[in-house]
């Protein structure tokens, strides 16, 4: 690690040209900014707003969201469970020194090798259909002198006066056990019927485009209800997903609801339950965006400006995959470091485009400031949420992440090389 504690951070933002053009020198001309001390910061608020009020509390780190090792491993030293979603996520939980036993394994597509795996290392293992209940089934029959639990992921109605409150207008969610047409009814009788099965979760993880803090206590009180309808007294957990908003910038997204409003909620659900149970079940929650989005920023030098007819762009060396890989159109929050403090122009609308040769490679549209100059770098938050597990080997190698911890850095990711690129492994020249 090297010392930078004579270059001052304001607002979580690198405000030093001389600094960033020291961190190019080492990391290219675009890379990303892992804040440490902010990941902390969340992870603690996320664990206090809901801890205070249900003790029984489990975080479980949604790997999908950003599963860079470094960030992976500091939140596993902080306490958090691996959520994984796939044989390869569950691998990396592994080999970063996760227990077993603090892996909860999600995701609609599981093999047979996948599922005895997750059983024999006594992983929490949520079951999304039926051929999964198969494969437990067959497995159980195989150790009849082990205990097999698993949990069952719920597939139920969350309209709200008769509109879906699903992400881009989805009317049902494809994942999961259906409870209305009574497939989750024969799931609980199957699984019930086989001597050495514990049924120890529900799981309930729905995405939806307002978060609202309703529907997480909707989802809570579903659960704890067919936990008493199907007489589940010995149930180990309740896993109500994840999908809640972090601190949005208000740029973004007005009003969104706080660890507090979400955990005051969920938690009432709960204890009004099983608060008086000797032995409560653990409330699980599974954070992705409200735990990384906002401790990632993206650095991109500034490369040439131009205007055409009326419109005036900044190319930088960075691309709309690296900071909104679904290309969206709100700007994100941003802000210019400019090698000359004193610029005298006139505030003008600009856009900021990337380096690839799509047309739809916009960074921020009808930016309104000073236009910057050559070699000025522009940095971009809230980019830490799926950008990196999204962001394609399209045109140009993927760039490197530096971590600033108690005013020191290091590298986490390298800059790709043209060998890690076309990785001699797999492709064949």
């Amino acid at each position: 690690m090297e010392n930078v504690a004579n270059f001052r951070m304001e607002n979580e933002l690198i405000s030093s040209h001389k600094f960033l053009t020291e961190l190019e020198k080492k990391y290219g001309a675009s890379f990303y900014l892992l804040n440490v001390d902010k990941l902390r910061e969340n992870y603690k608020k996320i664990e206090y707003a809901f801890q205070s009020r249900y003790d029984q509390f489990i975080i479980g780190y949604s790997y999908k969201t950003n599963y860079v090792p470094f960030v992976c491993k500091q939140l596993k030293n902080l306490g958090a469970h691996a959520e994984v979603v796939s044989r390869l996520e569950y691998d990396l939980a592994i080999k970063i020194g996760v227990d077993p036993k603090k892996v909860i394994f999600n995701g609609p597509l599981k093999n047979k090798e996948d599922i005895y795996y997750a059983l024999e290392n006594e992983s929490k293992i949520n079951l999304d259909s039926q051929y999964e209940i198969n494969f437990v089934e067959e497995y159980a029959r195989n150790n009849p002198n082990r205990k097999v639990k698993v949990g069952l992921r719920v597939n139920f109605d969350l309209s709200e006066n008769g509109e879906s409150p699903l992400v881009e207008g989805h009317e049902v969610s494809r994942f999961g056990i259906c409870l209305e047409n009574g497939d989750f009814d024969s799931a609980m009788n199957k699984l019930s019927r086989i001597k050495n099965v514990q049924i120890s979760g529900l799981h309930g993880h729905f995405s939806t485009s307002m978060r609202k803090v309703e529907t997480f206590q909707k989802i809570t009180q579903v659960l704890c209800n067919l936990a008493k309808e199907y007489t589940l007294t010995d149930l180990d957990y309740i896993d109500i997903g994840g999908g809640f908003f972090g601190e949005v910038p208000k740029i973004l997204i007005e009003n969104t609801p706080t660890f507090e409003e979400y955990a005051e909620a969920v938690c009432t659900v709960m204890n009004n339950e099983f608060g008086h149970y000797k032995t409560k079940p653990n409330l699980i929650i599974e954070p992705g965006i409200s735990m990384v989005a906002n401790v990632f920023q993206f650095v991109a030098k500034v490369i040439d400006t131009k205007s055409i007819k009326d419109h005036n762009f900044v190319l930088v060396d960075g691309s709309v995959h690296n900071i909104k890989p679904t290309m969206h159109k709100k700007n994100l929050p941003m802000k210019i470091v400019r090698q000359d403090s004193v610029d005298f122009g006139n505030n003008e609308d600009f856009h900021i485009v990337g380096y690839t040769c799509l047309e739809k490679d916009y960074l921020a549209y009808n930016f309104h400031e000073k236009i910057p100059k050559t070699n000025d770098y522009i940095i971009f938050e809230n980019v830490g949420a799926y950008t990196i597990v999204f962001n394609p080997s399209f045109i140009k190698e993927k760039p490197g992440i530096v971590a600033i911890e108690n005013n020191r850095i290091s590298e986490v990711r390298k800059k790709e090389t043209l060998r890690q690129f076309f990785n001699e492994e797999i492709y064949i020249f």
